[in-house]
């Protein structure tokens, strides 16, 4: 008995819930067939034809989901809000069951057409239309999703390094500033100056921070207030690049592919083409670090990007290195039957720069300073050969001196080799040649070795004396390099460290149109 009380209880409540909603869906439906008898969606919601429709507009940014350089490209997903008063819509809800608010498709009520006029893909409505929220006083709220892909101007000048400056302009499609007038929302009597963004549903992008998002109406005082293009609202997002993930693959690797040609110079002087094979290769990467520069970028000829600066300047450093390698090269190649070395280069490159550079000067202490006709002549040291030479000469064999005494006995005169006077070198010689034609033609053969040996001693001093001119001109070149790459890199990009986004979003008004 108390299950059957059970089940006729729970039936009963089931019936008068359904009833309930019934007569609810049933007051809806008698106060919206009341409100759209005799509507007209396509008549502006005026009582006089003077009169203007105030719309309200505010933007609630959810993504910023990317900026393409290369399209100029801006993507965004957004809320737009919408709000205007419509009084045909007007009702006295204690007439109708108390009922505040009531929802309709929006192709069924006015629209003020509000549109985003930058648009690139032509694509000019809201992705999803929503239903407009209707208030007992006639006032209207839509709030449409969009996914837009507005135009953006890239300013490339300080790329990685840059800020941008985007703008999503909204105005109606179909109503001149007459007819329509629109504003900036106000909420508890204050104007949203700015786009808003909700921190629960926004999502922050990797590669930009949004800086100002200032929002103002703007007139354009060229046309008329019948023209479409009189009035607008204007939502900008200034935003400035995270530049970590360029610096990381573009920027480090660059600089360190391209300070690998400054260490060609500790190669040596004559190696010059495995020095050219180094700038030739490090050329190459640059090239290639500068084609992937030119993929990202817009293909504009108003500015120069700064990293595109800096792979100019390294490139240009690089074949300045390679061409004084082949001056080095040619340096260091040099011998006395191709070119005479005078002395202001000696004393330049062999004292002045070793002193400038802290080092001992490269000039042998045996060499003389004098010359002949400008050219500098060596010291002879052949004399101590000669000596030996005659030495050898003089020399008795030892057979002469075991039978001298033989030959005095048998009556033979003395040896010729006796009568010798070896005082000096120009008496020796002089002695030698009365002697025997022999012993002539044997000190002859000597004094063209003794030559011929000094001829190669100063070719190659001579020699090496433009090699070490090489090597003074690539130690002079080797820091004058380091200090330019240097130099340049800190130069270049510091001018990109310190461009920053301006404190406020427009010149001249000290105003961050931001919420307090």
């Amino acid at each position: 008995m108390a299950g059957c009380r059970f089940w006729i209880f729970s039936g009963i409540v089931t019936i008068l819930g359904t009833v309930m909603v019934q007569v609810q869906c049933n007051e809806e439906s008698e106060l919206i067939r009341d409100l759209f008898k005799s509507y007209n969606k396509n008549i502006r919601p005026v009582v006089n034809p003077e009169d203007k429709v105030e719309v309200q507009i505010k933007l609630t940014l959810t993504n910023l989901i990317s900026l393409n350089e290369k399209e100029e490209t801006l993507t965004t997903n957004v809320w737009i809000e919408i709000q205007w008063v419509d009084y045909r819509l007007a009702w006295n809800s204690s007439l109708y069951y108390n009922i505040d608010l009531i929802r309709v498709p929006c192709n069924t009520v006015w629209l003020p057409d509000i549109v985003l006029e930058n648009n690139i893909d032509g694509k000019f409505d809201v992705a999803y239309y929503t239903n407009v929220l209707i208030s007992s006083s006639g006032w209207m709220y839509w709030l449409p999703p969009a996914i837009y892909r507005s135009t953006c101007a890239i300013e490339i000048t300080y790329f990685p390094f840059d800020y941008q400056n985007c703008t999503l302009a909204f105005r109606s499609q179909t109503y001149s500033a007459n007819e329509v007038d629109l504003i900036l929302a106000v909420d508890s009597d204050q104007t949203i100056e700015w786009v808003d963004i909700d921190p629960e549903a926004f999502t922050e992008n990797g590669e930009w921070a949004i800086i100002h998002r200032p929002a103002r109406k703007m007139i354009n005082t060229r046309y008329s207030p019948d023209d479409l293009g009189y009035q607008e609202i204007m939502f900008n997002l200034i935003i400035q690049r995270k530049p970590l993930f360029y610096i990381i693959n573009i920027i480090l690797p660059c600089s360190l592919i391209s300070s690998l040609v400054v260490l060609a110079y500790f190669l040596p002087a004559k190696a010059g083409g495995q020095k050219l094979t180094v700038s030739i290769s490090v050329l190459l990467a640059q090239t290639v670090f500068l084609f992937l520069i030119a993929q990202k970028v817009p293909e504009t000829s108003l500015s120069v990007p700064l990293i595109g600066k800096y792979l100019i300047f390294v490139m240009s450093v690089t074949t300045l290195i390679a061409t004084n390698q082949i001056v080095v090269l040619n340096f260091s190649l040099r011998s006395p039957s191709t070119h005479t070395m005078s002395n202001s280069v000696k004393r330049m490159f062999l004292e002045m720069i070793p002193n400038f550079l802290g080092m001992s000067p490269l000039v042998d202490d045996n060499e003389e300073t004098t010359g002949v006709n400008g050219v500098r002549e060596r010291r002879r040291s052949s004399f101590g050969l000669m000596q030996r030479a005659e030495e050898y000469v003089l020399k008795q064999p030892r057979s002469e001196m075991m039978f001298d005494k033989q030959r005095e006995r048998h009556g033979l005169t003395r040896s010729i080799v006796d009568s010798i006077d070896v005082s000096s070198t120009a008496n020796l010689y002089k002695s030698l040649a009365q002697a025997a034609p022999e012993i002539k033609q044997c000190v002859d053969a000597c004094n063209f070795i003794a030559e011929s040996t000094r001829q190669q001693n100063n070719i190659g001093s001579e020699i090496e004396s433009w090699v070490l001119i090489g090597k003074m001109i690539d130690k002079v070149c080797f820091w004058a390099a380091i200090l330019l790459f240097i130099i340049g890199t800190v130069g270049i990009f510091l001018t990109g460290h310190f461009n920053r986004a301006p404190e406020y979003p427009f010149p001249g008004e000290e105003n961050k149109y931001a919420p307090t």
